[in-house]
């Protein structure tokens, strides 16, 4: 394939742009195997500067092989399930899917293990997987049994339309009991598994809400506009507030313990008959002040 740089440019980024189905790291490899070249000489560099006018040709980028997924079985927390999908209260620890960096158990394996099938859509690694919460993230998660209800809730989430809601115990004083941040995200500029606040990122917009102070930290809930990676998490510890426990955004001193976020409300429409579903599950024990967490709160101040 033959592009044409448009500007100065690092190389990797260049591909990235025009190609964003694949990973930094992939592009990067892909680079280093000797598979690009610019004005027809071969370059094996990510970083190499790219050039207004530059002719860059790469050789077709490769699907990296699938995992091979055995069916795991699992005790899984289902709250809601019909012959088209099924909501998970997904555990602590668990990943909702393969990776290339991770191929132990997941989710997904768990899934395998039921006796429905699940949608195709989202590709090898992730059947039946409609969207994502983090590893150390707990809470309500929708998985799809047939395409079309992948489609269904797809568009959907495209459009804005599911509620998704969190409580969270953040380390800090918020500058109002209820408020929205509004600022983009991207990939981290020096860390690959990480995301950052960045001018030229997607747009990204998280509502707020103070729940109560208590010796731990301050909860609050916390409802999702957008769906970026670790949207949450990179919002609230830009600004000052991070969730106690995460391990990838918290400082040094607050890293420590189980991340305090978790997925407690969803509210969306089935994707056949158009029926609200409806959903609030209690965060787990190892949440401070789990006890004190309502659907009222979580859900009616917005």
């Amino acid at each position: 394939m033959n592009m044409v740089a448009d500007g100065k440019e690092r190389l990797d980024h260049f591909l990235s742009r025009h190609f964003p189905g694949h990973s930094r790291a992939k592009i990067s490899k892909h680079i280093e195997s000797g598979a690009v070249s610019v004005n027809g000489e071969v370059i094996t560099k990510s970083g190499f500067q790219l050039k207004d006018g530059n002719e860059v040709s790469t050789e077709e980028i490769l699907e990296t092989a699938p995992h091979a997924l055995e069916p795991v079985e699992m005790d899984l927390d289902v709250r809601f399930e019909d012959d088209e999908l099924l909501v998970v209260n997904k555990p602590r620890g668990l990943a909702v899917h393969p990776a290339n960096t991770l191929t132990g158990t997941t989710l997904v394996h768990g899934l395998l293990a039921r006796s429905h099938g699940l949608s195709g859509s989202a590709g090898d690694f992730r059947p039946g997987i409609v969207h994502r919460l983090d590893k150390e993230t707990t809470g309500l998660i929708i998985v799809a049994k047939t395409d079309a209800a992948h489609a269904g809730l797809s568009a959907q989430i495209q459009a804005r339309t599911v509620q998704r809601r969190y409580v969270a115990v953040i380390n800090g004083d918020l500058p109002d009991p209820r408020f929205t941040i509004d600022a983009p995200l991207g990939r981290h500029p020096r860390n690959p598994l990480m995301r950052a606040v960045v001018s030229d990122g997607k747009s990204a917009r998280t509502h707020i809400q103070s729940l109560r102070q208590m010796n731990e930290g301050l909860m609050v809930a916390c409802r999702l506009e957008t769906g970026r990676t670790h949207q949450i998490r990179v919002h609230l510890a830009h600004f000052g507030w991070p969730v106690l426990g995460d391990d990838l955004y918290a400082p040094e001193k607050l890293k420590s313990g189980p991340m305090q976020l978790h997925a407690a409300s969803l509210t969306f429409q089935h994707p056949s008959n158009g029926k609200e579903i409806a959903l609030f599950c209690p965060p787990p024990d190892d949440f401070y002040g789990n006890d004190l967490v309502t659907e009222s709160e979580v859900n009616d101040w917005e």
